[in-house]
């Protein structure tokens, strides 16, 4: 198979945006130039690479086997340019995907961790749901991901190889309260009392169910915020404008003003924090951020 390092960067660059325009955009290619590498590049591999979808474009399972080699050629083409040119190695960088509960507690621990046990590696990071960050390391955009799941904890997507996966905590759901009005001085509720509760949810998808409501009751909940960001939702408690739920993990972060309850008459909650990789053998640098983070997130 012969095909140029242009041809293998159209390959990352379409997997990363989803479509063919936005790959265009961020390489200052026209469309035009990069559906014809796109063709180009499948008539030289001799298979279909690219699954043209209403919503944009997926890589197809040989286009994610080529994407793989992709990204190992474009980094010694990389590194011998570096080499020829006689610059300094380059800082090791890692992309990581977190879920947003996973950021206040998690990130920084890990990070002042990781500065005294690896410093020459770098960490970049981007916020998105489990799925969002599955498909995110299937395509190679991410290195790592922090991701989340709720009982029976099946693997984060049906993609085979199945990912690698290492689950480093459980964690159970709690209800977060204003810490004056009906809740006021108790640590616990029972979820009967939930029921006619002002709700602050975050937006949901076909993806991703509603986040912030107790579980068994959407449908019923009065929800009346919506708010994606954890920040957002947490001062909205705070200010006595509805309950939300949060993951223990997230209690010693949370605003004066917010207290957090366990729920009583329901099974517990359990939410299992995962961090997930790519299946084959992991970089040394992969390696170093995954032990930091399963240090700051293990009790």
């Amino acid at each position: 198979m012969d095909v140029s390092s242009t041809s293998l960067r159209v390959l990352c660059r379409i997997a990363e945006s989803g479509s063919f325009t936005a790959a265009a955009a961020a390489l200052g290619y026209t469309q035009s130039a990069v559906s014809r590498q796109a063709a180009a590049l499948e008539r030289e591999a001799g298979v279909t690479l690219f699954e043209r979808r209403p919503d944009g474009v997926r890589l197809t399972r040989p286009g994610l086997t080529l994407l793989r080699h992709a990204r190992a050629i474009l980094e010694s083409v990389d590194a011998a340019e570096r080499d020829l040119i006689g610059a300094a190695p380059r800082t090791e960088v890692v992309r990581l995907g977190l879920v947003p509960s996973a950021g206040p507690v998690l990130l920084p621990a890990a990070l002042a961790r990781l500065a005294g046990t690896a410093p020459g590696v770098r960490v970049t990071t981007r916020e998105g749901t489990t799925p969002g960050l599955a498909r995110a390391l299937r395509t190679g955009s991410l290195d790592l991901a922090v991701l989340t799941s709720r009982p029976p904890h099946r693997p984060p997507d049906g993609e085979a190889p199945r990912l690698h996966v290492t689950t480093v905590r459980d964690t159970e759901l709690l209800v977060a309260a204003p810490a004056t009005g009906t809740f006021a001085g108790r640590a616990a509720v029972h979820v009967d009392e939930l029921v006619d509760a002002p709700w602050i949810a975050g937006p949901s998808s076909s993806a991703e169910p509603l986040l912030g409501v107790w579980p068994g009751l959407p449908g019923r909940a009065r929800i009346v915020h919506n708010a994606r960001d954890w920040l957002t939702k947490l001062h909205l408690v705070a200010g006595g404008f509805g309950v939300t739920t949060i993951p223990d993990g997230l209690a010693p972060v949370v605003p004066p003003g917010v207290i957090s309850l366990r729920v009583e008459g329901a099974p517990p909650e359990i939410r299992r924090i995962l961090v997930a990789r790519l299946p084959g053998a992991a970089t040394p640098a992969v390696t170093a951020v995954t032990a930091a983070i399963t240090a700051a997130v293990r009790p």
